[in-house]
């Protein structure tokens, strides 16, 4: 297929349509306001339905609604709209619902600002909501990837039957760039998707409040909720497998950069133009977040590395919480980052580098 000149936010949402996303319901918030307003031209076009609600909270839950009824269903927001969704994430996380969201994220913390920034790591990785559940995490480093991890996450998210997170940022949601999309869905593959999941969806079962999944949980008893948690960690555990990620040019690497989404792009350039100047300086990006790969790190010769530079947009730093555990001590961790709607610079990268290769 041509490639075709998109924006990130809605290469994102015309990717969710040809997954067979057929439900949107989102709120209008900054940087991620082209995802519903892609959606609410096209859905209508492929007999889809969006909402825009009146609030964060009442998008998720319709979300949480349409996606129990067996609908692929997707909603997204910036930052602090996400933590106005987190209950009803964590809701279909316990309800074992499908669905996935964007998060486009912002500064902050608070309102912060409507600039891109990398401070919802420990947000989207740690505590996406209440309950200790997890989420398979994907992030992007062009649109081209947020167009493949869209696509592909309404897969992950029926086959584990748990939400999915695209944590982009607003770069990554407001660039444009020439991108591949993949083949829409047919009409008939979409009907036969939901028609796979009457098992389970709420289209007028029976009542079973031990086995039926889309039960408001609050109905459990503690001993149904308790065997549904172990149910989930050894989901959770199961995810070793489908841990992603980029190892560029590590083996000989003196400087091992650690990185993720749009700093990690730009790190990349950093590490080439190190190269040129005979400084040896490597990759390692994450492309899940969670699962993340620790066994990357293993990768690194410590007998020449002489320190792995934790590069993010987030101050304090989050993402290097992570980045220690896969370095066990082996080598220092130094940080090269900024904050506030500030993009991270290749200069800064280069020079945080260099000061590291004098010491």
């Amino acid at each position: 297929m041509a490639r075709i000149f998109m924006k990130g936010c809605e290469a994102i949402a015309e990717a969710a349509v040809r997954a067979g996303c057929r439900f949107f319901a989102g709120y209008p918030i900054t940087p991620q306001n082209e995802i519903p307003e892609y959606f609410a031209r096209r859905m209508p076009e492929v007999g889809g339905v969006f909402i825009q609600g009146e609030s964060e909270v009442a998008s998720v839950n319709m979300v949480y609604g349409a996606a129990s009824a067996g609908t692929r269903s997707m909603t997204s927001s910036s930052s602090p709209g996400v933590a106005l969704k987190s209950e009803g994430i964590s809701y279909c996380a316990a309800a074992r619902i499908p669905m996935v969201y964007a998060n486009i994220s912002r500064g902050g913390p608070g309102v912060g600002s409507i600039h891109p920034a990398q401070m919802d790591y420990f947000q989207a990785t740690k505590a996406s909501g209440n309950g200790g559940f997890e989420m398979l995490v994907f992030a992007p480093s062009s649109v081209q990837e947020a167009v493949d991890m869209t696509y592909s996450a309404f897969d992950y998210a029926d086959r584990d039957m748990n939400p999915v997170l695209i944590l982009a940022d607003g770069v990554i949601g407001t660039m444009m760039e020439p991108v591949n999309l993949p083949e829409a869905k047919s009409d008939e593959e979409v009907a036969a998707i939901k028609e796979s999941k009457k098992s389970w969806a709420c289209i007028g079962h029976k009542l079973d409040y031990a086995n039926r999944a889309w039960i408001q949980p609050g109905n459990w008893s503690t001993m149904v909720m308790q065997n549904e948690n172990i149910k989930a960690a050894e989901l959770y555990k199961s995810w070793e497998k489908d841990a992603q990620v980029e190892e560029y040019l590590v083996e000989d690497a003196e400087v091992v950069i650690a990185s993720y989404g749009i700093s990690a792009r730009i790190a990349k350039s950093a590490v080439e133009e190190l190269r040129k100047e005979g400084i040896k300086a490597g990759l390692i990006r994450p492309i899940t977040v969670h699962p993340f790969p620790y066994k990357a790190f293993d990768n690194i010769n410590y007998n020449t590395c002489k320190a792995v530079l934790d590069v993010e947009m987030s101050i304090p730093a989050q993402f290097v919480h992570d980045v220690a555990i896969g370095v066990k001590e082996r080598c220092p961790i130094e940080t090269c980052l900024c904050s506030g709607g500030n993009i991270m610079s290749r200069e800064a990268i280069i020079e945080a580098v260099k000061k590291i290769n004098e010491k």
